[in-house]
């Protein structure tokens, strides 16, 4: 089943219909006589040729419903983002980074945790725009680097992209740490001043 579902989204991809046109530029290659004995050769060619100069698939970023700073929108949207996620191909340096950054705004958006509502709008604005965009960038000035070598890689833009937004939710972890924390030295004063 899953053979056959690639099959057919090959079928219908950028990379195939390209691939098409050129080998059927082949074919009147081969109508004018000019191809000769080796018409297979020259179709097959400019098939695989054109196969290989289209651009990748690259899928749509996402729609979120949400436009509100509700922790329960921002979740719902988390979800939808992971989903986009998994299905972008990245080097694995950056998947790594992606994959940190995950397990961070998953614990940030757990109950209870995340109540500030500044907090709140840095946690949704990564979720809905800064990681999206950073994703969608790196996925379109990959594929332009092949034609124009030379400049600085899109997978550095992204990994420094990635650093800044962990950087910047990290803080908020740490804050939220120092809260508790603090909470935990008022009880624990309370507590022994308490059995005085």
């Amino acid at each position: 089943m899953a053979t056959s579902d690639r099959l057919l989204g090959y079928a219908g991809s950028r990379k195939n219909l390209a691939g098409c046109v050129c080998g059927l530029a082949g074919v009147g290659v081969t109508l004018t006589g000019a191809a000769g004995a080796l018409w297979p050769l020259v179709v097959a060619g400019l098939y695989a040729a054109g196969a290989l100069i289209a651009p990748p698939e690259r899928p749509d970023t996402p729609e979120f419903a949400e436009e509100g700073d509700r922790l329960d929108g921002v979740r719902a949207d988390f979800a939808t983002l992971r989903a986009y996620l998994a299905e972008v191909e990245l080097p694995e340096s950056a998947r790594r980074a992606v994959t940190a950054l995950e397990a961070l705004v998953e614990a940030l958006l757990a109950p209870g945790w995340v109540t500030d509502p500044e907090q709140l709008h840095v946690l949704a604005r990564a979720v809905r725009q800064d990681v999206p965009e950073a994703v969608d960038a790196f996925v379109r000035a990959r594929w332009w680097e092949r034609f124009a070598p030379g400049a600085e890689p899109p997978e550095s833009h992204l990994e420094r992209q990635l650093a800044a937004l962990h950087g910047e939710l990290t803080g908020i972890a740490a804050a939220l740490r120092d809260t508790e924390a603090i909470r935990q030295q008022i009880h624990t004063r309370y507590v022994e001043e308490r059995g005085d």
